[in-house]
C-alpha cells in the first residue's frame, strides 16, 4: 500500500491550518502555526498575488493532503466524480468522505486518518462483520463498520475513543456507538459542513484545464 511516510506537519504550515493530520491530542498552533509558514524563511517575502494556477494548485493539494490521498488516487477520483451526472466537486468530496480510513476516523476510532488507514490496512476493521484491509473501500449506506475484538484493546484505539467527543468531527450521516466501537453508515456522506474549508471549484478548474 503506497502512502506518504514523512513529516506531515509541513503540509498543514503550507495552507496555514490545521489538516487533521496530527493527533487531535496535539496542538496545531504549538506544533505548527508557530513555525515559520513554509516558503518564507531566511528573509524571503511575498511574491505578490498568486497567479490562477497558483490558487488552483494549492486548493487541489489542500484537499488531496486533508485525505492523505497520493496523486495518482486522487486523479483516479476526480475522473470517476466527472463522469457522473452530479456536481462534479461534491461527487468528488461524496467520494473521498467515503473511504473505509476516512470512515474509521469519523467514527472516532482513530486519532488521525493515517492511524486509521493503518488499522485498515492491518485487518482490524470490520465491514457488516467481514474483515476489509483496503483503506479506499467505498462503504455504502447502511454497512456497519466496527474493529475486531482485538483492536478494541489497543491503547490508540482507547485515546482516540476517550477523545472522540471533544473533536469537532462531521458524522450526522453516520450513526455512532463509541460503546460498540462501532458507526453504521445511515446515508450518503453529507458535504455542507467541508464546502468552507475546500473551494472545489478550484480543484475542478485545475484539472479541467
Amino acid at each position: 500500500m503506497a502512502r506518504y511516510r514523512g513529516p506531515v506537519c509541513k503540509f498543514s504550515r503550507r495552507e496555514g491550518e490545521d489538516l487533521e493530520l496530527k493527533s487531535g491530542m496535539k496542538n496545531f498552533d504549538a506544533k505548527c502555526k508557530s513555525k515559520t509558514p513554509l516558503g518564507m524563511g531566511h528573509g524571503a517575502r511575498p511574491s505578490g498575488k498568486p497567479s490562477d494556477y497558483q490558487l488552483h494548485l494549492r486548493a487541489k493539494q489542500k484537499l488531496r493532503r486533508y485525505y492523505g490521498v497520493l496523486e495518482r488516487q486522487f486523479r483516479n477520483y476526480y475522473r470517476k466524480a466527472a463522469s457522473g451526472r452530479t456536481d462534479t466537486g461534491e461527487s468528488l468530496l461524496q467520494l473521498l468522505e467515503a473511504r473505509l480510513d476516512n470512515v474509521v476516523y469519523r467514527i472516532g476510532l482513530g486519532v488521525t486518518r493515517a492511524a486509521a488507514r493503518q488499522m485498515v490496512a492491518h485487518g482490524q476493521v470490520l465491514v457488516d462483520g467481514q474483515r476489509v484491509d483496503i483503506p479506499s473501500y467505498q462503504v455504502r449506506p447502511g454497512q456497519l463498520v466496527t474493529l475486531s475484538e482485538a483492536a478494541r484493546a489497543h491503547s490508540r484505539v482507547k485515546e482516540a475513543v476517550a477523545h472522540a467527543e471533544m473533536r469537532e468531527l462531521s458524522r450526522d450521516w453516520l450513526d455512532v456507538n463509541l460503546k460498540e466501537f462501532s458507526g453504521k453508515v445511515v446515508s450518503a456522506p453529507t458535504i455542507h459542513d467541508l464546502m468552507h474549508l475546500f473551494d472545489v471549484s478550484l480543484v475542478v478548474e485545475y484539472y479541467s484545464k
